[in-house]
């Protein structure tokens, strides 16, 4: 992380925890999180393709501030780079999703490294992600599948300590094994956290991210009554710990489930009724709901107050020469 931005992230963690901030203080923070952030949103996806654009729109109409956009695979750096960059409010995460290991190669690890140095200079780009371990999708379950995402994460968690930069982890069946190696790089001096992304673990396991300096994402499965275990960690977990996302075009909320909308595709405009549930399970207003989400997505991802928009070019990246390729299922997470 640079100067500037641990300059930015002392004074946010001054005004935003100083006894004294007077009222005129407190209005400065409400002004400046005077909106919803979807802290995970492949707005890049090809389910996009045919009005990206309107639903860019929608998400600013419904009071969309910032909308975090997660790589998946070294051939896609670039797109969510200028994605983000021709889209207000819009930031962006470069990683290798651990769907898209089997694809991958070790090549791979040295683009995500330059374009990671190149990215500093922009302040859009925000993390390392989207990176983890899914250990429910048959295909990656074999020893070998999952060996080959540990090493992948192992790698890429060596690039976060390197730049010291939060991470936004895909957790699917994974959260013990995703903890050890956060633990040994924090051991080494790595302390800017990340988000867990579609959380959908234990309560001890949400402590273990917790006490990492994470927050956990969650989004429309918190909208489904039988996700019961979900909606009590949501319901009990510290205000401080919580984020909102979408996960867009994936894990649609309640209404849309069955094909209901754009054949049932999620999109960023939903996030405000997705935290119409978390309000509920809190006993939270609106309001009291976006702040409070919204200042724990900017305290986890620093660089998103630093941003300034249309002032900074768009980082150059080495062409990669091969088209995105589905992977077995990205599906929901």
């Amino acid at each position: 992380m640079g100067q500037a931005a641990i300059l930015i992230y002392d004074y946010r963690h001054y005004i935003w925890h100083n006894p004294f901030m007077t009222d005129s203080d407190h209005q400065h923070e409400r002004t400046f999180l005077s909106g919803w952030i979807d802290t995970h949103c492949h707005l890049d996806a090809a389910e996009f393709d045919a009005d990206r654009d309107v639903v860019i729109a929608q998400a600013q109409k419904a009071g969309l501030s910032h909308i975090v956009i997660p790589a998946v695979a070294a051939s896609n750096f670039g797109i969510v780079a200028q994605l983000a960059a021709k889209t207000s409010g819009a930031v962006y995460a470069l990683g290798i999703h651990p769907l898209y290991t089997p694809q991958a190669n070790e090549s791979d690890l040295v683009t995500l490294r330059a374009a990671i140095a190149a990215a500093l200079s922009d302040p859009r780009f925000v993390a390392i992600g989207e990176i983890g371990l899914d250990y429910f999708v048959p295909e990656l379950s074999t020893p070998e599948a999952r060996q080959r995402q540990e090493w992948f994460y192992a790698e890429q968690l060596r690039l976060a300590l390197e730049f010291n930069l939060p991470v936004l982890l895909h957790v699917r069946r994974s959260q013990d094994a995703l903890l050890k190696p956060l633990r040994q790089i924090q051991t080494k001096g790595w302390n800017a956290g990340g988000i867990a992304h579609a959380f959908n673990g234990s309560r001890q396991q949400a402590d273990a991210f917790i006490s990492l300096g994470f927050k956990l994402g969650f989004g429309g499965t918190l909208t489904y009554e039988r996700s019961l275990q979900i909606r009590r960690l949501a319901a009990e977990l510290p205000e401080a710990s919580l984020v909102l996302e979408t996960d867009a075009p994936d894990i649609p909320p309640a209404w849309l489930h069955h094909g209901r909308g754009v054949n049932g595709r999620n999109a960023p405009h939903e996030l405000p009724r997705i935290a119409e549930s978390l309000a509920a399970l809190r006993g939270w207003s609106l309001e009291q709901t976006m702040t409070a989400t919204s200042r724990n997505a900017m305290e986890v991802l620093p660089r998103m107050r630093v941003l300034k928009e249309k002032t900074a070019p768009i980082p150059t990246f080495p062409q990669w020469g091969k088209e995105l390729q589905s992977p077995p299922s990205l599906g929901e997470g």
